[in-house]
C-alpha cells in the first residue's frame, strides 16, 4: 500500500514539475500547430465538399423517388379497390315525393 502511494506521489511530482516548466516556445509551437491543422482542414474541405454535397443530394433524390413510388403504388391500389366497390349498385334513398311547383302571378 505504501509503495502504491509513493508511486502515485512520484507521478504527481513529475506531472507538476513538467507543468511548471512549460515555456513560451511550447505555447507558440502549440498555437502554430493549431493554425496549421485549421488551414489543412480548410483546404481539404474545399476539395472534398463538392463530392460530399453530391453524395448528399443523390441520397435525398433516391429517398424522394422511393417515397413517390410508394405513394403512386398506394394511390393505384386505392383506386382499384374503390372501382371494385363502386361497381356494386347502390340503393337510392327515397327522400320524398317530387312536387312540381307552378309560379303564381
Amino acid at each position: 500500500m505504501v509503495l502504491i502511494l509513493n508511486v502515485a506521489l512520484l507521478t504527481f511530482d513529475k506531472i507538476y514539475n513538467t507543468m511548471e516548466t512549460a515555456s513560451f516556445t511550447g505555447l507558440v509551437r502549440t498555437l502554430l500547430w493549431i493554425v496549421f491543422i485549421y488551414y489543412v482542414l480548410k483546404f481539404l474541405m474545399r476539395l472534398l465538399a463538392p463530392y460530399l454535397f453530391q453524395q448528399v443530394v443523390k441520397k435525398a433524390e433516391e429517398n424522394f423517388r422511393s417515397q413517390q413510388q410508394n405513394y403512386q403504388q398506394n394511390y393505384t391500389q386505392q383506386n382499384t379497390q374503390q372501382s371494385t366497390q363502386s361497381e356494386k349498385p347502390r340503393e337510392k334513398k327515397k327522400i320524398g315525393e317530387y312536387i312540381d311547383f307552378e309560379e303564381v302571378e
